[in-house]
């Protein structure tokens, strides 16, 4: 496990928290969408942290070439119709650039400012010159208000318990998804940004926000600062 980082519930659990079968259970969501309309049609995505597919299976059916890349076996086994890479994202270097590289799933927010750093460096190194980044951030009151809940229209509930300062700017966060069936929880460090200090980690990576592509400003996207 990452440190900082556990789950429990049925089945397999990640090495940053996530339960497999969990994220085998989640709908997909409008992300696909945000993403078709940031991207060329057919573009070559390079996706960061596919997990079980959630999103890369939406994007294939759209006709997207998808590389699939998660540190989790368990997770990948999930994955259909798409070339999958098991590692670490901060450690990958294909020597391959992409039209598009995604970072979703709150990564940019690793409470580990050197793994964010590694994170946003892979983004960079894969990006074409001509390509984007597409970053999915934190909504602002991600850790206040605490706790809540929403309940899904398909039937489970989704918590978040508790967001408590562990040092460094960091939250150690802890969420329940609950089903009528089964519960899992995930414990993770996660380090709140501002928008100018999410700017300035994209900098530090030679890259640049080109637009905000959602009014509450959580989804991304950025390009190489050479393209600016």
């Amino acid at each position: 496990m990452r440190e900082g980082h556990q789950g429990t519930g049925p089945g397999a659990i990640t090495p940053d928290g996530c339960a497999v079968e969990l994220y085998s259970r989640l709908p997909v969501g409008v992300e696909p969408d945000i993403v078709a309309a940031a991207v060329p049609e057919g573009a070559r995505i390079l996706e960061l942290g596919s997990g079980v597919g959630r999103m890369t299976h939406p994007l294939l059916e759209r006709g997207f070439g998808v590389t699939a890349v998660d540190e989790s076996a368990e997770m990948l086994e999930r994955v259909r119709g798409a070339r999958t890479i098991c590692s670490p994202i901060e450690d990958l270097d294909l020597g391959e650039r992409f039209d598009a590289v995604m970072l979703a799933s709150f990564l940019v927010h690793a409470g580990d400012v050197e793994v964010r750093r590694g994170l946003l460096r892979t983004c960079a190194r894969h990006v074409a010159e001509d390509g984007c980044v597409l970053i999915q951030r934190e909504g602002a009151d991600y850790h206040t208000n605490l706790p809540r809940e929403r309940v899904d229209p398909s039937g489970f509930t989704i918590r978040i318990l508790s967001a408590d300062p562990v040092g460094d700017g960091v939250n150690s966060v802890r969420a329940q998804y609950e089903f009528p069936d089964a519960v899992w929880t995930q414990t993770f460090r996660a380090r709140p940004l501002t928008r100018e200090q999410f700017e300035e980690a994209l900098g530090e990576a030679g890259l640049a926000v080109d637009r905000y592509l959602t009014d509450d400003g959580t989804w991304v996207r950025a390009v190489p600062v050479r393209q600016r």
